[in-house]
């Protein structure tokens, strides 16, 4: 290096040359000019976010404290053109009781703030530290759900925004959100801390339908809330967040978990000291609050239809208005609605009497021990609980018994009891008990308009209705539809995609599973070469399976779905084991859970409505209590088969009830197209059918899943309910659709024929477009012409349509009835109302509530 004048002299001459000096100026003049606009930026963004930010302001709602203060009115169920009332929702424990805040334990009050709002005696409305914890929580997880909410803004939220809160956009989420915020800090320089807490505990919904603190404290401990404990103010404060989920009767483990947490917090902040804590830790509340439940008496309970009706309510006004949980259960409860039902009352009157009707039921009528709750007070003060199930694995093995909480007689089901009580019972015991006994076999039933969707009734079950929100087997119990499935799973699918017509010869014989293993009928035998229609009738498991299988299970899963069954799965785990519907069991009706009553009914009512699937429906509209329109439940619809699917499915339907295995529905008044179903050891058994009027489902069977000697009765009751239904109706026929119409179809394919294809007339869809491909591997061909409308007593004639012998094929000389009918008289083996011995899809599961199936394994024994 040169550290020389000379040297240094030139570095400095060039440094502080000319063009160095402009670039060094060029270069400050880009940065300040960058600087400027970003300043710019952040200056525009400034003013543009106030201008929107004021803006949302200047539509915030304005606060005082009236806007916050829980008030109720009556909630009324009127039925469908407000003449008549039906209900109003005033249930016991679901009417606000408002106490002050001098009223309320400390504890109490301490318990919701540490749980709720830890800051709240030290923030203005809006909790930073909350927000910024939330906001970070959210960075680092990806997980946005931990909220910041103060109690002042929940009680906002609660009290001033369900009247308009209807957030179907993210930006509505925040507008509401900047509003409650804005509102909060407002709130508080109106009211004190003690008159918001008062406020808020009073509003909000804890569960059993109560709401506010005073109720709660009546329904889970049946006392003034000033005597609660500090472990049942926990117990009250945790059921908060998620009162389903932390409800102390229904989830009494949840709700410890989340009263653990409340304790641990107010030890944290110091509202209690460890000796509390470890006192309310040790008492075992969840005792005492069991003896309430089991002795809390109610009022005369809501019916099936309207317990129905307000979760339908609950659910579409979180999901189209975007109300929280409490804020639906307040509208519900305390909101004075008017609720406009689907419900015919001349209906549901029809239905309720036949279902009290003994002359609808076998004659073996026994009855069930389905609930049962003991709980033994000691003379020493300790407290002890028995289930149901400790009954039944007593009984189960003193009296060897596969049933044991089936009776013959009532009092027969009460000295098990007294003998089980026996064995537990101490001298000095106080007992409450608690038990529900109702006959058995069990039922349900669903009718519904198929065109609109509305419910008209729905029965739940047989017996005394005890209580309100009770079992509805119609909506709650999942069970195996059996051959019921056969049209929705595998007929619909392939007729709908042009892979068959009715008039489409499958041959059957002896056949297995993907894995080996048989498939049966149910009456072990094989009839050769038969359409599509035949095995419609006749329910033929082999021809279903085979149907299945050629048009892929994928494909008849994912038509299922579409007919709105949700209980379907196409992968589930279950005990380490892996379960699918995505199978070829799946066509008889041999799925992992079962399905819903309702949901069947919808399935079948849109093959009545031309293939259009309607979302059923318990209600019309809701009114606010101005009177203004908060929910118009305008039909849910998606098209689900074409029109000529339903059509050609409604028609050979109508052959189960004239000649097949459904003749104990048909109507005298009206013609009736629908589908039989029978479970393995007929343990399920159903009937799903459609007039030109309305669709309606029947179920029948055990609550313990045994099996049934008597599989025809759920078809008299069907009968009974129907034809009294449709008295007075003027006589209608089934439409065909203009794309369905009756001609010469190949007697193989069961397709639009080529000139040499050995023909037959038969219905067939002109919009699918499918020929014949010309292979004729052997097919079903009718001698004689036979006649849809035939009656049940003409079994020696071999097809329900008025087919017609065209021409045989010249190149097989067989064709005429290849293995026609060998030799069992159609398969009505001489059970009552034609209905055969129908003896189910194999799956003996009782909907789920057992084991799932073996998922197409070949276990799947005999059926209808």
């Amino acid at each position: 290096m040169n550290y020389g004048k000379r040297n240094s002299v030139k570095k400095q001459k060039k440094i502080s040359s000319k063009s160095k000096m402009k670039k060094k100026r060029a270069g400050v003049r880009i940065f300040k000019g960058f600087l400027i606009v970003f300043l710019l930026l952040i200056i525009i963004g400034m003013i543009g976010g106030g201008l929107f930010l004021k803006k949302i302001l200047d539509k915030a709602p304005k606060i005082s404290p009236a806007s916050v203060k829980p008030s109720g009115y009556f909630t009324t169920v009127y039925n469908a053109d407000g003449s008549q009332e039906l209900e109003k929702f005033v249930t016991s424990g679901s009417n606000r009781i408002y106490k002050t805040i001098n009223e309320i334990p400390e504890d109490l009050q301490d318990a919701f703030v540490a749980i709720e709002d830890e800051r709240f005696y030290k923030h203005n409305g809006i909790d930073l530290q909350g927000i910024l914890r939330a906001g970070l929580v959210g960075i680092t997880s990806g997980d946005f759900s931990e909220g910041a909410s103060t109690i002042t803004q929940q009680l906002i939220k609660n009290n001033v925004f369900p009247n308009f809160s209807q957030e179907k956009t993210f930006l509505d989420s925040v507008e509401r959100k900047i509003q409650e915020q804005f509102l909060a800090l407002e709130l508080e320089k109106q009211m004190s801390k003690e008159e918001i807490l008062e406020n808020y505990m009073n509003t909000i919904n804890l569960g059993q339908n109560t709401l506010g603190v005073q109720s709660a404290a009546k329904r889970y401990f049946n006392k003034d809330v000033s005597q609660l404990t500090l472990s049942e103010c926990t117990v009250i404060a945790g059921i908060t967040q998620n009162p389903g989920r932390y409800d102390p009767t229904v989830n009494p483990e949840e709700n410890a978990k989340r009263r653990k947490l409340v304790l641990g917090n107010m030890l944290e902040q110091k509202y209690i000291s460890q000796e509390e804590y470890d006192t309310a830790m040790a008492d075992p509340v969840y005792d005492r609050i069991q003896v309430t439940n089991a002795d809390t008496s109610t009022d005369t309970p809501y019916t099936y239809f309207i317990d129905e009706l307000s979760k339908q309510v609950i659910s579409d006004l979180q999901t189209k208005l975007g109300y929280t949980e409490t804020q639906a259960y307040n509208a519900l409860y305390s909101g004075g609605l008017s609720i406009y039902a689907t419900q015919d009352a001349r209906i549901q009157q029809i239905c309720d009497e036949e279902f009290l009707n003994p002359n609808n039921y076998p004659y073996n009528t026994e009855f069930g021990l389905i609930d049962y709750q003991l709980t033994i007070t000691r003379s020493d003060g300790t407290v002890e609980n028995f289930s149901k199930e400790m009954l039944e694995q007593y009984l189960r093995q003193t009296r060897n018994d596969s049933y044991p909480l089936v009776f013959s007689t009532p009092e027969l089901a009460q000295a098990a009891i007294d003998e089980y009580k026996s064995t537990i019972s101490r001298e000095g015991d106080t007992q409450v008990e608690k038990k529900t006994i109702v006959p058995q076999p069990q039922a349900s039933f669903v009718i519904m308009d198929q065109y609109t969707g509305e419910v008209k009734a729905i029965v739940g079950g047989r017996g005394e209705k005890t209580e309100s929100l009770s079992l509805n087997r119609a909506t709650e119990s999942a069970r195996q539809p059996g051959s019921c499935f056969k049209i929705v799973s595998t007929y619909a699918p392939a007729l709908d995609i042009g892979a068959m017509g009715l008039h489409t010869s499958i041959k059957d014989e002896p056949y297995r599973y993907k894995n080996g293993k048989e498939v049966n009928n149910w009456d072990f035998s094989y009839k050769g070469w038969v359409t599509v229609r035949k095995a419609i009738e006749q329910s033929m498991n082999v021809v279903a399976v085979k149907a299945l299988t050629e048009i892929g299970e994928q494909t008849g899963f994912d038509y299922l779905k579409s007919f709105g069954f949700s209980t379907v799965v196409d992968q589930e785990v279950i005990n380490g084991q892996t379960f699918s519907d995505i199978q070829q069991a799946t066509a008889l009706g041999g799925i992992t859970h079962g399905v819903y009553n309702l949901e069947m009914t919808a399935a079948y009512a849109s093959l009545a409505n031309n293939g259009t699937y309607t979302k059923p429906k318990f209600y019309t509209k809701i009114l606010d209590h101005s009177g203004n329109v908060l929910i118009d439940n305008t039909s849910e619809t998606h098209q689900v088969v074409k029109a000529s699917t339903a059509g050609l499915l409604t028609n050979a339907m109508i052959d189960v009830v004239t000649k097949g295995t459904g003749t104990g529905a048909a109507l005298s008044n009206m013609p009736v197209s629908g589908k039989t179903g029978t479970t393995s050891d007929n343990v399920d058994i159903w009937f799903s059918g459609y007039t030109p009027y309305y669709t309606a489902s029947v179920w029948g069977g055990y609550d313990s899943n045994k099996p049934m000697d008597n599989t025809s009765w759920h078809l008299t009751l069907w009968n009974s309910i129907m034809e009294r239904v449709h008295e007075g109706l003027e006589y209608k026929d089934f439409v065909m659709p203009d794309t369905v119409e009756k001609t010469a179809v190949c007697a193989s394919s069961g397709k639009l024929p080529l000139s040499s294809c050995p023909q037959v007339t038969e219905y067939v869809a002109t919009d699918s477009g499918q020929r014949c491909d010309g292979k004729h591997e052997g097919y079903y061909m009718p001698s004689t012409n036979t006649h849809s409308d035939s009656s049940a007593e003409d079994e020696s004639e071999d097809e329900s349509t008025d087919n017609e012998t065209v021409t045989p094929d010249p190149e097989n000389p067989n064709s005429g009835n290849p293995n026609g009918n060998n030799g069992s008289g159609n398969g009505n083996n001489g059970s009552e109302n034609g209905t055969g011995s129908e003896n189910g899809n194999g799956e003996d599961h009782g909907g789920g509530e057992t084991s799932p199936p073996d998922q197409g394994d070949g276990s799947i024994t005999p059926e209808e």
